[in-house]
């Protein structure tokens, strides 16, 4: 696939994403992982493409998702849960977009130092960053969901 129409996908995934969260959505369980497992797949099926992977690389992938699903969480921290209309409802809020900026400051900081420490360009996809960011995400608000009492909103019905 086109890398260019890959980014191109993927920003509007993430646009309609936190426009929805904006203004406010039910959550719905399985809404709120399937957009994280679909792009943190892609990025891993685009490391297990890359033969050219070290040791290092390794590493620093693995140590950047786990950096990146806690930051998520914590973003997810940040997320406003309500009861209406006798589901669960999300939506950012302005300590959820400063949250963002912080984590952003701490991600690229984190790149930085990874590649200056020998891993390769070729080794950071985007689509996985994003991907375990929203996981990170979407497992704090699950909990914070489950912990609130407040049933889930149904699948939605095509």
């Amino acid at each position: 696939m086109n890398p260019w129409l890959l980014a191109a996908i993927i920003a509007a995934v993430v646009i309609v994403v936190v426009v929805k969260r904006l203004t406010g959505e039910p959550v719905n369980a399985k809404e709120l992982f399937i957009t994280p497992a679909i792009l943190a797949g892609i990025g891993i099926l685009s490391l297990v493409k890359n033969t050219d992977l070290t040791g290092t690389d390794l590493t620093w992938v693995i140590t950047g998702a786990v950096l990146g699903a806690a930051l998520g969480a914590l973003r997810g921290a940040t997320v406003q849960l309500s009861d209406k209309g006798g589901v669960l409802w999300q939506r950012y809020t302005g300590r959820t977009f400063l949250t963002l900026i912080g984590t952003l400051a701490v991600t690229a900081g984190f790149n930085i130092l990874a590649a200056k420490m020998g891993m390769h360009e070729n080794a950071r996809p985007l689509q996985l960053s994003i991907g375990v960011s929203f996981l990170g995400e979407s497992l704090m608000v699950g909990y914070r969901g489950m912990a609130s009492g407040i049933p889930f909103a149904p699948a939605r019905t095509r």
